[in-house]
């Protein structure tokens, strides 16, 4: 990758890229896209929307769109899922921190200055946002808050990552970090995935309390049970067999490996 990705520093300037994955949001997008472009942070920011071949209006409602942002529309030829969407906009991204936003909402984007600044400050390498740890503000459907937990505790047993919720979709990253894991799920298999990967890492973890309001499936929501069947087998997979030697490239930052000879 390239070295404007290094680390950040103090008083150095950063930019922060929100991943935008879009597939049939045309109901909402437009107050969405108002809210995410108003968004304030305390670093430059860059929206990369990824539109995953919606069947609705939500590309010609994005392309329309007067941005007062940075910001890339990257488009997709064919549908292949969450995952392949966020993979082509963290490649794409030119911030030096990154971070995954849900095109509607579930999550409060006011809440992602919170979750980027220990990045941006040097206190942290990775950021999670929960909406499990205990504040007061967060409202559950009984039976996805039940799977996320059981998914959460099977995480943290095979990969030594202790988190509260590892199905989060609020995750920030240090650009030279997730530009050099290699990416493979193209579902909702991100977020076992990429927390499997990370947990080899020699890399600073911090997580915070998050808002959450869920969606219900007739405004829009996407993931299923089979999705959560799904999420068991990345789980396993990517923490007991998947061959680990092809989890970064040759490019991640030597500071991120751990220092023993039997880290992978």
């Amino acid at each position: 990758m390239v070295d404007k990705k290094s680390s950040l520093k103090a008083g150095s300037s950063a930019k922060t890229s929100l991943i935008i994955p879009i597939y049939n949001e045309a109901g909402h997008l437009l107050e969405f896209l108002e809210k995410v472009d108003a968004l304030a942070l305390p670093t430059k920011k860059e929206l990369v929307f990824i539109d995953d071949a919606s069947r609705d209006n939500s590309l010609e409602i994005l392309q329309k769109y007067r941005f007062r942002s940075e910001h890339k529309i990257l488009t997709q030829g064919k549908n292949q899922g969450k995952g392949a969407a966020l993979h082509r906009g963290i490649s794409e991204a030119s911030g030096n921190i990154i971070i995954v936003q849900d095109a509607d909402f579930e999550y409060d984007m006011d809440e992602i200055p919170m979750l980027i600044e220990p990045i941006a400050k040097g206190k942290a390498d990775v950021v999670f946002g929960s909406r499990f740890k205990k504040d007061g503000r967060q409202v559950h459907r009984t039976f996805h808050y039940l799977i996320n937990r059981i998914l959460t505790i099977l995480s943290n047993i095979l990969s030594g990552l202790y988190l509260t919720d590892m199905e989060t979709c609020y995750k920030a990253f240090r650009a030279e970090i997730i530009q050099n894991i290699s990416l493979e799920s193209k579902r909702f298999g991100f977020e076992p995935e990429i927390t499997a990967k990370v947990a080899r890492l020699k890399v600073k973890v911090q997580e915070f309390p998050i808002s959450y309001y869920p969606r219900n499936y007739l405004e829009g929501k996407k993931i299923t049970w089979k999705d959560g069947i799904a999420a068991l087998r990345h789980i396993i997979f990517f923490n007991m067999f998947a061959n680990k030697r092809e989890f970064f490239s040759k490019s991640l930052p030597e500071k991120y490996i751990p220092k023993t000879a039997n880290w992978l």
